[in-house]
């Protein structure tokens, strides 16, 4: 990369990917084993502004098609003008695979974003406890990074889960700022005992939790990893009389089943004809029901990871047809114009063709 001193300058413009949504690999970097970190910068200089804890949707071209998925910021913003995602490789991953064995520094990439509303820094609280398993720890990273550079005071208890010592992502750094700052505090845990290890051993537990954090009641939570270690964390804090209000999770997973019960469709409702173009399947669809949410119902594995209209994930072609599609900025005005619509959000409003 050439032209540094550019960097340095005051009155950067700012990244935006309605505008210009290329992002160049400028650093790749081995965290454990099986986990990389990516930084990006843009093309010519910009400042990219984000909450801690959100992420970015990348859109990347795997074998002719366009593959869309989501990965936390795990920067920090006051370090603004690059911006890294930490992605753990997982067998069978199309997207993490590709990412640890095709992209290297110089290559481009396009993403959306940068989006979501996981950050501690919209709750303002006096105390904060963290916890996260595996490639969960990214946003609270994220958090943990700005706090630092801020030189901020804040009480945070940290405890990050993981099956042995090797696979503890952000080890070192964590340790540094456990030392650097007097307001935070460490628990590293490993599930798999290994010769040498003087840490929290185990799975996290509520005897093991409430000896971490003895005043976890006060604290306000942010939780993240795999569906259950999120679902052992909040029968705990529930069993411990924690408020559930101030409870927050983060989480992109693919459903692969559908509801264990069918949804009764009140009488009078139209239904709709749903033809995916490419598997030629057929789906039956309510026009109150989202064309996701008629898929999984009939079997279906299609990609999705928010739910919400937030992220991207399950953008789609729209060949035919009309919806209505109430996004929360998963998808930009052009791609809109071009026939894109995101399944999770979008409504029949008549029969349809996608291209999926």
């Amino acid at each position: 990369m050439t032209g540094y001193s550019a960097y340095l300058g005051a009155g950067l413009p700012d990244w935006d990917a309605e505008a210009d949504d290329i992002l160049v690999c400028r650093q790749i970097r081995a965290e454990t084993a099986d986990v990389r970190s990516f930084t990006f910068s843009a093309r010519t200089p910009r400042r990219f502004h984000f909450k801690p804890g959100q992420f970015l949707t990348l859109s990347l071209e795997i074998g002719g098609a366009m593959v869309e998925r989501c990965y936390t910021i795990a920067s920090a913003p006051t370090r603004p003008c690059l911006v890294t995602i930490t992605v753990k490789r997982v067998a069978g991953g199309l997207v993490s695979n590709w990412l640890h064995e095709q992209l290297r520094p110089g290559m481009e990439i396009r993403a959306l974003g940068p989006l979501g509303d996981f950050t501690a820094f919209d709750r303002p609280a006096g105390k904060y406890l963290f916890l996260s398993a595996g490639s969960g720890i990214t946003p609270l990273m994220s958090m943990a990074r700005a706090w630092h550079d801020l030189a901020a005071e804040t009480d945070v208890v940290f405890a990050h889960s993981a099956h042995r010592p090797e696979d503890l992502i952000f080890r070192a750094e964590l340790e540094l700022l456990a030392a650097s700052q007097p307001g935070f505090r460490l628990a590293q845990i490993c599930s798999q005992d290994a010769p040498g290890w003087s840490g929290w051993r185990g799975r996290l537990s509520r005897p093991m939790l409430e000896l971490i954090a003895p005043d976890l009641r006060e604290r306000e939570v942010f939780c993240c990893g795999p569906e259950g270690y999120r679902a052992a964390v909040r029968a705990m804090l529930i069993e411990a009389g924690c408020d559930p209000a101030r409870y927050h999770e983060e989480s992109f997973a693919f459903e692969t089943a559908p509801p264990d019960e069918p949804v009764a469709v009140p009488l009078g409702v139209p239904r709709f004809r749903i033809e995916l173009a490419r598997s030629r399947q057929v789906l039956d669809c309510a026009a109150d029901q989202t064309i996701l949410d008629a898929a999984r119902r009939a079997g279906l594995r299609l990609p999705s990871a928010c739910s919400r209209g937030l992220c991207g994930t399950c953008k789609s072609k729209l060949v035919t047809g009309e919806v209505t599609m109430n996004h929360a900025g998963g998808i930009r005005q052009r791609e809109i114009d071009q026939g894109q619509i995101l399944l999770c959000c979008s409504t029949p409003r008549g029969d349809l063709v996608i291209e999926r």
